[in-house]
């Protein structure tokens, strides 16, 4: 008797848990849509199978399966011909248009997160997989890249990935370098960021996490840096030329300034070639999910509220306006009363249905009666300021609208 009541209170746990959304980001060549297949494939042999999201239009051949591609919706050459675009322009204009889905995107994505009654025997997704192009500046600092993560961070805990080509930041230039992207990216984006350094198979990325971790070891790396000359110095100068003592004493100041930021990231060192290392990147997930819900939804509360109120106040700064030049323009008419415009409403609301001519033209006066109009735009509009403060996001509002 017990054993069949357990298995029917099982299935209902799961779609308590919203999936999770990891967007990857990273540099061209950085091996991030290699680790993007390395991920579908960990959770694929789980079975759990993730749903997959390609944002890079320009990709010609994806090593994965995507549930929603981009490259369905738009073509990128064709969009390049018409617009007259390059190619980073063309990726740009893409997104931009396939911004304009997101709301059928958030239906979909919905849809498969909530179990089926007409299919109970398949699984709500578990987590949402989001490649995008390996230009970065062209989706995290585009509007359609805010949208596309805003909407997304609107219903799910959303993690981003910023994969980090090893063996390229073994020198503290380019490691500095590497640093400083993820830090502007953590505060434009403003969502947790695992740092994940891709390649460890060519080079460990232990030195890295020390240089995270410990500050004599960066300066220790650094002055080996200088007195090699790899900062362009002169030669011969125990690192003392201009260029060197330049370069030194910048990495060495923005080191002390990063040392806040590096205790909000979670690192891990993976392999997409061999797999080792994604558990670890699951458990940093799953680490930053909680993290989500805990610190960074009630900011995104708090900036969704903010930016409702704003769009209030600048609604009802236009109507004052409107109403204003309203009065200023009109000529001296008679006043209405309440019950005049209730009575007023009536006759409009019935006058579809109808046919009395002599009933509607009764009803000249008061459509020509400037309070008439005037209370009229206002109950109009906080029936919408109303109808748009219930929405939770941008996101939310078109989806809605759709319906």
């Amino acid at each position: 008797m017990t054993s069949t009541t357990a298995p029917s209170d099982s299935p209902a746990a799961p779609p308590s848990q919203p999936p999770v959304a990891i967007v990857c980001v990273g540099m061209a060549g950085s091996g991030k849509t290699t680790f993007m297949q390395q991920i579908n494939a960990h959770l694929h042999g789980k079975k759990e199978p993730p749903y997959v999201i390609n944002l890079d239009p320009a990709v010609l051949h994806a090593p994965f399966e995507s549930n929603i591609d981009i490259r369905d919706s738009v073509n990128y050459k064709e969009v390049m011909k018409q617009y007259n675009l390059g190619p980073n322009g063309g990726i740009l204009t893409s997104l931009n248009l396939f911004a304009t889905k997101i709301d059928q995107v958030l239906n979909l994505l919905e849809k498969r997160a909530a179990p089926d009654p007409e299919q109970p025997a398949r699984k709500p997704i578990n987590h949402i997989l989001v490649d995008t192009p390996g230009q970065i500046e062209v989706f995290v600092w585009s509007a359609s890249g805010t949208i596309l993560l805003e909407s997304l961070a609107s219903s799910f805990p959303t993690v981003i990935a910023y994969i980090i080509d090893t063996p390229r930041t073994s020198s503290t230039s380019t490691f500095m370098s590497n640093m400083l992207y993820a830090c502007s990216i953590l505060y434009k984006t403003k969502l947790p960021m695992i740092l994940v350094f891709n390649k460890t198979d060519v080079k460990d990325a232990a030195f890295a996490k020390e240089w995270m971790t410990d500050f004599d070891a960066f300066q220790a790396a650094l002055h080996q840096d200088e007195s090699n000359n790899a900062f362009g110095g002169q030669e011969g100068g125990e690192g003392s030329g201009a260029g060197s003592g330049y370069m030194g004493s910048l990495l060495n100041s923005m080191s002390l300034m990063l040392e806040e930021f590096y205790a909000h990231l979670s690192v891990v060192g993976v392999s997409s070639l061999y797999g080792t290392g994604i558990d670890e990147f699951f458990e940093a997930v799953q680490e930053k999910a909680e993290e989500f819900k805990r610190d960074y939804q009630p900011e995104l509360e708090r900036r969704r509220e903010e930016r409702e109120e704003n769009k209030k106040k600048l609604r009802e700064k236009e109507l004052d306006k409107m109403m204003k030049g309203m009065s200023m323009g009109g000529t001296a008419m008679a006043d209405a009363t309440v019950g005049d415009i209730k009575e007023d409403e009536a006759g409009l609301q019935s006058a579809s249905s109808d046919d009395d001519s002599d009933d509607y033209g009764a009803q000249d006066d008061d459509e020509d009666d400037d309070d008439g109009l005037q209370a009229r735009y206002a109950a109009a509009a906080h029936a919408n300021d109303d109808s748009v403060a219930a929405d939770a996001s941008f996101a939310k509002y078109l989806h809605t609208q759709r319906q």
